[in-house]
């Protein structure tokens, strides 16, 4: 027999994890080896961990299942990844793909799709939950026709990053701890995202955060 496919959960709600666990487990082909409560520890765990695929919440702590996908794309181009979210989101779902995710299974309907997303990821094809398929592939064929190009991000990946940590709560020093950086330079990301979004302060910035799914209300 072959032996079943080790994967990586990363949801920083242990009773979604629970579930999940109970959901791949009970699979003769699937099995869980590995847990994370947030995108940082996911990394760390799929970096020392022999897996073969990463299922990500997308909204977490520290660093967002987005985050934690494109990181594990650099560090590991051939592990797999999937998306589990409770957002309906175009924009997600093309951040997803951009970020090399193989699907995107919904959390209202995982007991569901969850299981044949994950063969789908491993088999190396991509899973589109069922009813997004209609409406995604629709927008995207527009878009093309008409020209126009994918939905743009409009901050950078470390933007992004300092964006979360902000709205978290984090001190300026904090980050730059988290992120090997100084905290003059998170000032001056600070700034420019201010700046770029139009915002102007923290609270705002925590408001953009959460309208945007960078962080949980």
């Amino acid at each position: 027999m072959t032996a079943p496919a080790r994967i990586l959960l990363a949801d920083d709600h242990a009773l979604v994890r629970r579930g999940v666990r109970l959901i791949l487990d009970a699979e003769p082909d699937l099995t869980v080896v590995a847990e994370a409560a947030d995108g940082a520890e996911a990394v760390a765990q799929a970096r020392d961990q022999d897996i073969d695929l990463a299922i990500l919440d997308i909204a977490m702590p520290r660093q967002t299942g987005l985050q934690a996908a494109r990181e594990l794309a650099r560090l590991r181009p051939g592990l797999r990844t999937l998306m589990l979210t409770m957002y309906d989101n175009e924009q997600y779902f093309f951040e997803a793909l951009k970020a090399g995710a193989s699907g995107y299974v919904l959390k209202s309907v995982a007991d569901r799709d969850l299981v044949e997303a994950c063969r789908a990821a491993l088999r190396d094809e991509p899973f589109i939950y069922p009813g997004a398929e209609t409406t995604l592939i629709r927008t995207y064929l527009d878009r093309a026709r008409r020209g126009d190009p994918l939905p743009a991000r409009p901050i950078t990946e470390r933007e992004e990053e300092i964006l979360k940590l902000v709205a978290e709560g984090h001190t300026s020093k904090e980050i730059g701890d988290l992120l090997v950086i100084s905290a003059k330079t998170v000032e001056r990301h600070r700034a420019n995202l201010l700046q770029k979004l139009g915002l102007r302060d923290r609270l705002e910035l925590t408001r953009y955060a959460i309208r945007v799914g960078l962080i949980e209300p």
